[in-house]
């Protein structure tokens, strides 16, 4: 029987883990802080909660337009809120280990280095565990980024681990950093009522995000009182008698009661010993994998976001299904990330799967477009939905859907359609013949698809 040891209880961990007892391995994991990893216990799960609280304020908000009053003192308990949020991340992760238990996983709480391609050492509460094993997944995952002229103290300037520790609703937040983390939280704590200054060093929000896309969220973010500084780099940030000050780096300063810092990530990949055993990282500490998740040592695979590929949970956990499945000699289908679908749980949502169109438009594809806004949608227009719109990218002459954007609330949802469209190479007749419901949103990705049928 194949001894496969497993570093990280994240989802790419302990989906990994699942793959290799199902195919008949011994499977022992060492997670360090628990189990589900950050992306359960202090990353998506936690925030999402959080978000589907603010979510419901912002439809709250618009009642009147649908003709129900409701009363002005409507507001959000945070530190009911937050309760709420860890208490449920706390559950999920008691619904992963309850999940590897009944596979037979051996798991053990503790902090693991690796001797060799065959050993691991865990360090427990109870002293040092040598595990000798045939394979090695290492999904120790990532933390956030922080300056050494912006330290957290987890009260007044704080990552996103350290917001569900607030009672109080922040009297005015400043987030620093407009990628998809920023984004995020800012549309949240606007949500939940606080005054929030956005400080982006790009000249709009969500730059890695479709340009269509990203404008209707940065409209919507200043229609609703949100303070959006576009092309302002943070220098520094420091505690003041009462709340914080963001120095920028031309001088200026924002002043609030708080600061959330989203600055990226940076892997957990110190302390390993990856440079003893060979185990090659890019110069920001990423380790280097293959499309079946392999590193550059025979028998040491990788998942995650410590490879770095693409820091999404989903992407996780498919590298470590991959990774086992390649390892034990299962039917492989390598990591293809022209098919991931992602989201960025703003208010409304961004969902995205295949191609973007700014590669399309960097490559030789001749592409046709087509964009639907909400706003022409019958079921659209009964629930006041006003922002959003589905775009849909085919290659010209074949007409295979090659790529998708939805904005909207519950594009998570929406884009699931598209991204079957993509992972299949439906082309745009196929997706206009399938039948929806209407009145529905769905409706208005097959009305996308049926502009793209080709004109003879």
């Amino acid at each position: 029987m194949t001894h496969v040891t497993i570093i990280g209880g994240g989802p790419g961990g302990y989906e990994a883990a699942l793959v290799a007892s199902r195919l008949g391995a011994e499977v022992t994991l060492v997670e360090r802080d628990g189990l589900g990893g950050s992306t359960v216990l202090t990353d998506c799960v936690p925030s999402k909660t959080l978000i589907a609280t603010s979510d419901l304020l912002t439809e709250v908000g618009t009642a009147a337009e649908l003709g129900v009053q409701v009363p002005k003192a409507v507001r959000a308990d945070i530190a009911a809120v937050n309760s709420r949020v860890l208490a449920l991340a706390q559950a999920q992760s008691n619904d992963i280990a309850h999940r590897l238990t009944v596979s037979n996983i051996s798991m053990i709480a503790g902090t693991a280095t690796i001797e060799s391609a065959g050993v691991v050492v865990a360090e427990t509460a109870e002293g040092q565990v040598r595990i000798e094993t045939d394979s090695i997944l290492i999904a120790t995952g990532a933390h956030p980024r922080v300056s050494a002229d912006a330290q957290p103290d987890g009260e007044r300037i704080l990552t996103w681990e350290q917001v569900y520790g607030l009672t109080e609703l922040p009297e005015h937040m400043i987030v620093v950093g407009s990628g998809v983390t920023g984004a995020e939280f800012a549309s949240a704590y606007n949500g939940l009522g606080a005054p929030v200054t956005l400080v982006s060093s790009r000249d709009r929000v969500l730059p890695g995000e479709d340009v269509d896309a990203a404008n209707v969220i940065e409209d919507v973010f200043t229609r609703r009182g949100m303070t959006v500084m576009g092309n302002s780099r943070m220098a520094s940030v420091e505690r003041t008698a009462d709340g914080v000050r963001v120095t920028l780096t031309d001088g200026r300063t924002v002043v609030g009661s708080h600061c959330l810092l989203a600055l990226g990530s940076i892997p957990n990949t110190e302390g390993l010993g990856l440079e003893a055993i060979g185990v090659e990282v890019d110069e920001a500490g990423f380790i280097r994998v293959d499309r079946v998740s392999r590193t550059s040592v025979r028998g040491i695979y990788s998942a995650g976001d410590c490879t770095g590929v693409f820091m999404l949970a989903s992407v996780a956990a498919q590298q470590g299904r991959i990774a086992m499945s390649h390892l034990l000699g299962d039917a492989v289908h390598p990591l293809d990330l022209g098919k991931v679908s992602s989201n960025v749980f703003t208010s409304p949502e961004i969902a995205t799967v295949g191609m973007s169109q700014q590669q399309m438009e960097e490559s030789d594809l001749q592409i046709d477009v087509a964009m639907m806004p909400l706003a022409s949608n019958a079921r659209a227009k009964m629930q006041g939905l006003h922002d959003g719109f589905v775009k849909l990218f085919v290659r010209r002459g074949v007409g295979i859907v090659v790529g998708g954007v939805v904005v909207g609330p519950k594009a998570s949802e929406l884009i699931h359609a598209v991204s079957l469209a993509v992972s299949a190479s439906l082309t745009a007749d196929q997706v206009a013949d399938a039948f929806t419901v209407y009145p529905s949103l769905s409706g208005s990705v097959a009305e996308a698809a049926r502009r793209l049928h080709p004109v003879v």
